[in-house]
């Protein structure tokens, strides 16, 4: 593996001996860039026929406007936050390539959050659509190179994944797989900032809270995402990376702390989920323009996860709009119908600031999470619920230590949502309220 990649921003682990020439950050006043990559050699592949786009989506993606000296290795960081990347295809001479991940479901992940985040390689904005590739079959004979250095990625990425499947609360997360990360920063020859860190990690996920500090003379810092497989994503590609040029290396690892308590948003710590929150020394609360910026980061959340989602047979587009808020009509005036308050709805699952609900914030997927579910309710009654929203219903797993939850997956991610859509809140009856959550678990 040695003699094919020499550099890989992606969390292939270096010697001693190796210098890091590449970086996150090009200077301290740039926005974020790419993370350089360089490998040996030349790629002479070729690929007949241009690729059509239909907009259907498909796990093999085309990516087109890239630099010219754009490598295999930085491609393929462009997937790895989303899942297994399969396969690649460099198309030099048109500055394009093909991307294959494991699942669809990935792909459109990955796609809704490049349409509402302009991904860059080498500070060169670059485009991102499906493919009408189901699959990409490419001769490995002539594509050694690529296969080489995806296997090289794929290892390191496997090795550093925790195993899945145990029956356990998705509430329940284990240091391992902490949501928290515990970062170090070393040869900081320019000061880094909690907004730095931000700008870097949000690129893998939602962060929810950040407290820095000083310890052993070190810069540190803990970051706490909404789900800890955007913490195992981040540590894999930036563990080892420098923030600018030649300095500022992270050193990232797993916190044994789940949850983080920040009692201040300043410059040392912040909450993203409470702009309420008191900037502390006596200071009252932020400014309500700052507070409504944090407000908006949490919308990106909504807008990442629903952006491109097929509902009622159509996608949905999500945007920002320039309206802070929605206007209700003046007491007495009729609305017809148009306008509705969801402020003391009981649907609500983020009432209380900073809950562990934040941790359970997953895109559509087709497996649903079941939760508050009476004894007396049984498999076949909830199978035989959830087939009347239209949809078929593939599999069906109670958790093994609590029957008040359970995991059931739909045939299609559209039909999860709108089993959702219809049965979050359902009465079973005993007092029983269904609660219907999109899952990161797989049956």
């Amino acid at each position: 593996m040695d003699g094919i990649v020499t550099e890989v921003a992606v969390g292939v682990k270096r010697g001693s001996d190796e210098l890091l020439s590449g970086s996150v950050l090009s200077s301290p006043s740039s926005n974020m860039s790419s993370m350089v990559v360089t490998a040996n050699g030349n790629d002479s592949k070729k690929f007949k026929g241009e690729d059509k786009m239909d907009g259907a989506p498909s796990r093999v993606l085309h990516i087109r406007k890239l630099p010219g000296e754009v490598t295999e290795t930085e491609v393929i960081a462009l997937g790895l936050p989303f899942g297994k990347v399969t396969n690649i295809l460099m198309l030099k001479g048109k500055n394009q390539a093909f991307l294959e991940l494991a699942t669809e479901e990935a792909a459109i992940t990955m796609v809704n959050y490049y349409s509402a985040v302009t991904p860059h390689l080498r500070n060169q904005p670059i485009y991102i659509q499906y493919s009408n590739h189901k699959e990409l079959k490419t001769d490995n004979t002539l594509n050694q190179r690529a296969q080489a250095v995806l296997q090289a990625v794929t290892a390191v990425q496997t090795a550093n994944t925790p195993l899945s499947g145990t029956a356990v609360s998705e509430s329940a997360v284990t240091p391992a797989q902490s949501p928290v990360l515990r970062i170090i920063i070393d040869n900081m020859y320019y000061p880094v900032t909690l907004d730095v860190l931000h700008q870097i990690f949000t690129k893998f996920g939602a962060v929810l809270k950040i407290i820095t500090f000083t310890k052993n003379n070190q810069f540190q810092a803990l970051l706490q995402y909404g789900d800890p497989v955007n913490a195992q994503q981040a540590k894999l590609a930036l563990d080892g990376q420098n923030i600018y040029n030649a300095c500022c290396t992270l050193r990232i690892d797993f916190s044994k702390l789940v949850n983080l308590n920040v009692k201040y948003n300043n410059d040392k710590s912040r909450d993203y989920t409470r702009p309420d929150l008191p900037s502390g020394d006596g200071q009252p609360a932020l400014d309500p323009a700052i507070a409504a910026a944090f407000a908006k980061e949490t919308s990106l959340l909504a807008m990442n996860h629903l952006n491109g989602q097929k509902m009622y047979g159509k996608i949905i587009r999500v945007t920002l709009s320039k309206h802070q808020t929605v206007q209700l009509p003046r007491e007495g005036l009729d609305d017809q119908g148009l306008t509705k308050d969801f402020g003391n709805s009981p649907l609500h699952r983020f009432k209380k600031p900073g809950s562990k609900n934040f941790q359970n914030i997953f895109p559509p997927s087709a497996t649903l999470h079941l939760s508050n579910i009476p004894p007396s309710v049984a498999e076949e009654d909830l199978r035989t619920l959830f087939a009347n929203t239209g949809g078929t219903v593939k599999a069906f797993k109670f958790f093994q230590r609590d029957h008040k939850m359970a995991l059931l997956q739909m045939a299609t991610v559209e039909e999860a949502i709108q089993a959702l859509i219809d049965l979050h809140n359902y009465n079973l009856g005993e007092s029983h309220h269904l609660r219907v959550s999109f899952s990161k678990s797989t049956i």
